[in-house]
């Protein structure tokens, strides 16, 4: 399923007059425009928002997830931090919500969600509604996991509706998708399951504790799943050493040539469980992969925990790499013009997933543009390099550069100002799902996951961190914290980014 402190004491502003935004801010402007899209996915009578809607925002899906209510809910708190709607809409339309969500069906004993509601009813999908298809019912951990962090978005931000949301987040159990049987290549022991059916579906499923689990595991570090790992760890109900069992890259052995390029890094070892802290290297920028190679991946859990800060010699180096290393693709190796990648809408229509190939342990790659323009390094003797990577038209996702607002916001600036003014990139509702810069056609609709994104990008840097304030309680920090600030990732502390200054 789709594609992120100091302690709580100072900076808790509330309302409109919480941040002296002045009006012409282009981001106060982008994030009042993104705010008018949620608005129109969101169904009146149960306050669920859509998965997407057309870019006149005239028809919205007739289906979400639990990540697109969310998403929602967090925006409307960086709505109303930002003055664009008053405290007491926020609260009507939080408190609407979460009385829908206390009424969904649900997985009673784990007290997870669905992967798909009809937001006009509030049922849950069976037929999937654009090709009629049969849907047997999922529960997936990620997506989840966006849910709970909402949740506490909403006991942080919103204290009076503290209540309302505790009924729904203290029964949500991270425990029940926790394998501790499950390895990864490297030999590290204990797993997040993908999600689990509470009916038998087709396909690979193992049947355990009442209900049929995926087979797949997710055993990558920089991916988005790290949400869910963070909140089972928070609440005490998986182990800490859950965090180092997932995987900063493949192994550097033949036997795993298969992946993107060779690692380099060195071998550790953290509250016993042996690690191998493996880093790639793209165009003179060293990093620590994602499995894609995009955006969402690797920023989205920085959203809500304070990674850079808490880890400084983890995430605070790798996610100034990763945005750096994603600029020099657009700009500098592909030659676009324009950079962001992450999966999104494709401008011929449906969804696709976007990113840049080097920088993804997926050898076949998340593309950056239409033609699938593909990179392969080699690995050392086990593996040739191939013929250099031809780029053609670039698909650009707004809501990617959004994500790199704490570590480059000049550039990121520069890089929408550039898309509104040159394309057609820019509607309603904000800047539209994705651009194919080259040709200039574009995904004309709205995801209601990527508003989200954008929102919390622009609140965060407008409103002082709100989601992070919001989402961390000392108990979280506690179990959290001390897990990101003892690793060091194998990230050069120093690194030259020049990518990451404003070119004037």
């Amino acid at each position: 399923m789709r594609r992120l402190l100091v302690p709580l004491v100072a900076l808790v502003l509330i309302g409109s007059s919480s941040t002296a935004v002045s009006a012409a801010s282009p981001l106060q402007q982008y994030a009042k425009d993104t705010w008018r899209s949620m608005v129109a996915m969101t169904d009146p009578g149960t306050g669920l928002v859509a998965d997407n809607i057309e870019g006149d925002l005239s028809k919205p899906s007739t289906y979400t997830s639990p990540t697109n209510i969310g998403g929602y809910l967090w925006s409307a708190v960086v709505a109303r931090d930002l003055g664009i709607i008053s405290k007491s809409e926020a609260r009507r339309r939080v408190s609407q919500t979460l009385d829908t969500l206390a009424g969904l069906k649900h997985h009673t004993p784990s007290g997870m969600y669905y992967n798909w509601y009809d937001p006009r009813d509030a049922s849950v999908v069976t037929t999937w509604p654009e090709d009629g298809s049969v849907v047997t019912p999922f529960l997936s951990s990620v997506d989840n996991g966006w849910l709970a962090a909402a949740l506490r978005v909403v006991e942080g931000a919103l204290p009076e509706l503290r209540g309302k949301a505790d009924k729904i987040l203290k029964p949500m159990n991270f425990g029940f998708y926790y394998n501790p049987a499950a390895t990864t290549p490297i030999g590290t022991r204990g797993l997040l399951r993908g999600g689990f059916w509470d009916t038998q579906p087709p396909g690979c499923s193992v049947e355990q504790n009442g209900v049929w689990f995926t087979c797949n595991h997710y055993d990558i570090t920089v991916t988005e799943p790290r949400i869910a790992t963070y909140l089972g760890i928070g609440a005490g109900q998986i182990p800490a050493t859950a965090y180092y069992d997932t995987m900063r890259t493949l192994p550097n052995n033949c036997d795993y040539s298969w992946q993107e390029m060779q690692p380099l890094g060195f071998d550790t070892t953290h509250l016993g469980v042996d690690v191998y802290e493996g880093s790639y290297r793209y165009r003179g920028i060293t990093f620590v992969p994602s499995w894609g190679g995009d955006m969402f991946e690797a920023l989205m859990p920085d959203l809500f925990v304070p990674e850079a800060k808490w880890g400084p010699r983890s995430w605070g180096r790798n996610h100034p790499a990763t945005v750096a290393a994603q600029i020099e693709h657009g700009l500098n190796d592909a030659k676009y013009g324009y950079w962001g990648f992450s999966p999104a809408s494709n401008p011929a229509g449906g969804y696709a997933a976007w990113g840049v190939d080097a920088m993804g342990m997926d050898t076949n790659g998340y593309p950056s543009d239409v033609e699938g323009g593909t990179y392969d390094a080699g690995f050392g003797d086990c593996r040739p390099a191939g013929a250099p990577a031809v780029y053609g038209d670039g698909v650009v996702t707004p809501h990617a550069a959004f994500l790199a607002l704490p570590y480059a916001k000049g550039p990121v600036l520069a890089n929408l100002a550039k898309l509104r003014r040159n394309l057609d990139a820019y509607g309603p509702g904000g800047f539209y799902d994705a651009i194919a810069v080259g040709s200039g056609q574009v995904a004309k609709r709205y995801l209601s996951l990527d508003q989200a994104m954008i929102m919390g990008a622009i609140g965060n840097n407008l409103a002082h961190d709100v989601l992070r304030r919001s989402f961390v309680t000392p108990r979280f920090e506690q179990a959290v914290r001390p897990l990101l600030a003892r690793e060091t990732f194998n990230v050069p502390a120093r690194q030259n980014l020049p990518q990451l200054r404003e070119v004037r």
